[in-house]
Formats: C-alpha cells, sequence, structure tokens
C-alpha cells in the first residue's frame, strides 16, 4: 500500500515538472521571426538570416514528416476494411497521380522549389504586413504563408 502511495505520488510530482517545463517554451512570434529574416537582403550568410532559413527549413521539413506519418496511419487503417477487390484497385491503377508530401498541410510545393526562392516568398510577405504581431506564433505566419503562397491542387480520382 505504502509503496503504490509513494509510486502515485512520484508519478504525480514528475507530470507537475514536466507541465511547467513544457510551459516554458515560449513560441517563437512572428516579429521575431521577421526581424531575423529582415537580415537576409543585407547578409544573408550572417546569424541572424541563417536562422530565418534553418526555420522555415524546419517548419517544411516538419510538415513532410507529419504528412508522410498521417498518411500512412491512414492507408494502414483503410488496408484492414477494404475487400481483396479494393486493395487490386488500389496498388495496381496505372498512372496514378503523385500526391505532394505536404498535401495534407495544404500547401505543396510540387516539383523541387529552390529554398532560397521559399524564404524570399515568406521575407516578401513579412514586408508587406505593416506590423508582425508579437502575439501571433511564427508557425502561424509562415503556414499561412505557404498554403497561400503554394495551394494545393484537388486531387481528382482516377477513373
Amino acid at each position: 500500500m505504502y509503496l503504490k502511495f509513494t509510486t502515485s505520488y512520484a508519478i504525480s510530482i514528475y507530470l507537475l515538472f514536466s507541465l511547467h517545463i513544457a510551459e516554458a517554451v515560449e513560441p517563437l512570434s512572428t516579429a521575431e521571426l521577421a526581424s531575423h529574416c529582415s537580415h537576409y537582403q543585407k547578409d544573408p550568410k550572417g546569424v541572424d538570416a541563417t536562422f530565418c532559413i534553418r526555420y522555415i527549413q524546419g517548419f517544411i521539413d516538419g510538415a513532410i514528416a507529419t504528412d508522410e506519418k498521417v498518411a500512412q496511419n491512414a492507408i494502414s487503417k483503410s488496408k484492414n476494411k477494404e475487400t481483396f477487390s479494393e486493395r487490386i484497385m488500389r496498388t495496381r491503377k496505372a498512372g496514378q497521380k503523385h500526391i505532394d508530401p505536404t498535401y495534407l498541410a495544404e500547401f505543396c510545393l510540387g516539383t523541387p522549389v529552390p529554398l532560397k526562392a521559399i524564404v524570399e516568398k515568406i521575407i516578401l510577405n513579412f514586408n508587406k504586413r505593416k506590423h508582425n504581431s508579437k502575439e501571433v506564433p511564427a508557425r502561424d505566419a509562415v503556414y499561412y504563408i505557404l498554403r497561400n503562397e503554394y495551394p494545393c491542387k484537388k486531387l481528382i480520382p482516377n477513373e
């Protein structure tokens, strides 16, 4: 009984500290990212510009990794429910279109787009805004810009 109480008490303390640590990581604001990115034109290899580039690259890499996992999970769940004939149709369709790895995130880069072009488009969007908010997380702004600048074409099922 004492061991169960001690174990549950220790777990509770651990969870409380874990929550405190998670809250301690403040998201990067749009204003902060825009500030780093503002140095890109003058010094594209400088520390601030590199921070800007790597943030955007990490965002895109994260979206790709997440979308791939979500798609794999959806496919594995649907495989359990499909009939043999449905599986044949799914795996043997000729001319099946390629789906962009960020399709589920609602932005599609299509054919390989140079990272430089994406970064410059995001910076241009930051420069168009009069006030880059401190309240809006940078991830939300980057996501919004990518969705607007690189929209996905609707998928039309093969017939």
